[in-house]
């Protein structure tokens, strides 16, 4: 460490007050102007609480014991504002929704430029600037209300370098962000290093930013680094089944260990065929229709059009497309959440204009991208309650339905923790275990991964697609692995249109047409694609060292 250094953190311990045990413990590293060091670990591991003492809200807004220096640019940010640190530091949170307070993005990124008490024209050239450096000023007048996740994540960053901070904070900015929009913002964060600003980047997408050279890697586990040095040490440092290497170093290490037991999902159907291949007999087995849906929020620009399909049982189906492609608005179609300008939706057969939200719930199960939208109750295990009560479940049901879900997401021990109080990672599984609790037919989630470390996901999914009881399960993700791995039926969508629909060997041996879809093959596809002719079927990169 030197006194030049931008970042310092020496020795810094935090215990949160309505928590027992330590977030965080004895951390201690340096980051230099210019460097862009990559943050890693599981979910739940330390990562946020260590954002938040760096950018000051701990222990302004996050109380609890705080022991240790952090110092900026060699200035120590104990006595300082959080004004003064926000000029400082600039952060992108996980979810974009807990930072955007604009109605209008232009307003958006000028909003921490007006509380700095800068001349007008200097914050609209500032604003308009940094729209431009992100290549979304095509988005300067859109309501923020309107704009696809991933959107909002992009002018969130905008509206943190419009103040031009020395140190960048990125607390999983990959996490809402379509393949080619991660590839385009990593591109983007590794400009900026060179440009000097010092990078700080939290993200569970290791192989993609492996991929622009970080000057080093942290990787941490229960609070504590456990590794910190060059990117090339990660790789033999961590355990394999934990963070998401490239498949192929995934697949050597594998090789040494016992083969992984093949999986089943959802009783009855096989993982490499799509039951909704079969187009006999259609109208018996559809569970959910759409019939030439059109939609668009505003009058005049259409979202949705022509879109015609089925979800059937046994369906196990990966949505994927480009941020702002009509993927969220088409599942919500499904929901009852949204109504159809022209065309139909049935859910069971029934017009969803004629079905209440709450009717169709019973049937279909909804996990939204953001968990702020659904989280509400004051512990994670009356959050888990609330639905099946509501859906009027006995209850020892849902006593038992709230324990499995918890087991199902790794989160026995938060049961009693307040929903918000949790990681971006714990809620967003907490918000997958309220509709796990449900027992609904089909089950719909929204970017299942955000936020999740490779072991966790891996996990809950394995236990979602095993469990008896749902017909289909539809997963909207920018994960092509999750695709990969786990679907039987891949459904790209850009420009508010399906524009494939098939099985994944179908649909993803495509490249230019995932390409063209802003979707980015992955080492693992290519790996898959490669060994097919001997295997028959995608697999998991554990279980393709087996076959190697």
């Amino acid at each position: 460490m030197t006194s030049q250094s931008a970042l310092i953190v020496d020795n810094v311990s935090f215990r949160y007050r309505d928590r027992q045990g330590v977030a965080i413990h004895q951390i201690s590293f340096s980051a230099e102007k210019g460097e862009l060091l990559l943050l890693a670990g599981a979910s739940g591991c330390g990562k946020t609480t260590l954002v938040r003492a760096i950018n000051g809200l701990i222990p302004r807004s996050y109380k609890g014991e705080l022991s240790g220096k952090i110092l900026l640019n060699g200035q120590d940010t104990a006595g300082m504002p959080l004004s003064r640190i926000s000029q400082m530091v600039g952060t992108v949170l996980q979810d974009p929704e807990r930072q955007i307070l604009g109605t209008k993005v232009i307003n958006e990124v000028a909003f921490g430029l007006e509380n700095m008490g800068l001349p007008r024209a200097e914050i609209f050239a500032r604003a308009e600037q940094a729209l431009d450096y992100l290549n979304i000023l095509a988005l300067r007048d859109r309501e923020t209300f309107n704009l696809s996740g991933g959107e909002k994540q992009k002018v969130a960053l905008a509206g943190v370098l419009a103040m031009r901070p020395s140190v960048l904070l990125l607390d999983e900015p990959l996490a809402s962000l379509d393949p080619a929009s991660a590839l385009e913002t990593l591109a983007m964060v590794r400009r900026l290093a060179d440009e000097g600003l010092t990078v700080v980047m939290v993200e569970h997408r290791v192989e993609d930013v492996l991929n622009i050279h970080p000057s080093r890697v942290m990787f941490m586990s229960e609070g504590r680094i456990r590794y910190l040095g060059a990117p090339a040490g990660l790789m033999e440092a961590v355990d394999y089944h934990e963070v998401k290497l490239p498949a192929a170093m995934i697949a050597r290490r594998a090789a040494a260990d016992p083969a992984p037991a093949r999986m089943s999902f959802l009783p009855g159907v096989k993982r490499g065929e799509a039951a909704s291949g079969d187009s006999s007999n259609a109208a018996e087995f559809a569970l959910v229709r759409f019939e030439n849906v059109a939609f668009g929020y505003e009058s005049g620009r259409e979202i949705l059009h022509g879109i015609n399909l089925e979800i059937r049982k046994g369906d196990i189906i990966a949505v994927l497309g480009p941020n702002g492609a009509g993927k969220t608005t088409f599942v919500k179609h499904a929901i009852g959440l949204l109504k159809p300008k022209s065309g139909r939706v049935l859910v069971n057969g029934i017009d969803t204009h004629a079905a209440s939200v709450a009717e169709i719930a019973s049937t279909l199960g909804y996990v939204f991208q953001s968990p702020s939208h659904m989280l509400f109750a004051p512990t994670v295990r009356e959050e888990l309650a609330f639905g099946p009560k509501n859906l009027k479940h006995s209850a020892p049901q849902i006593e038992q339905q709230v324990k499995s879900s918890l087991e199902i997401v790794n989160l026995v021990d938060k049961e009693n923790d307040a929903p918000l109080s949790l990681s971006f990672g714990q809620q967003k599984r907490v918000s997958i275990a309220a509709i796990l609790a449900m027992r609904s037919k089909i089950l719909v989630m929204d970017e299942p991964t955000a936020g999740q470390d490779y072991k966790n996901y891996l996990g809950f999914m394995d236990a979602i697609l095993q469990l008896p009881g749902f017909e289909a399960i539809l997963f909207i993700t920018h994960d092509v692995d999750m695709a990969v791995i786990y679907a039987n039926r891949v459904i790209l969508v850009a420009d508010g249109a399906v524009q494939a629909d098939g099985s994944p060997q179908q649909v993803l041996k495509d490249y230019a047409l995932l390409r063209a879809c802003r979707v980015v093959p992955t080492s693992l596809l290519d790996l898959n694609l490669e060994l097919f002719p001997k295997t028959g079927e995608f697999m998991r990169a554990e279980a393709l060292g087996h076959v190697l």
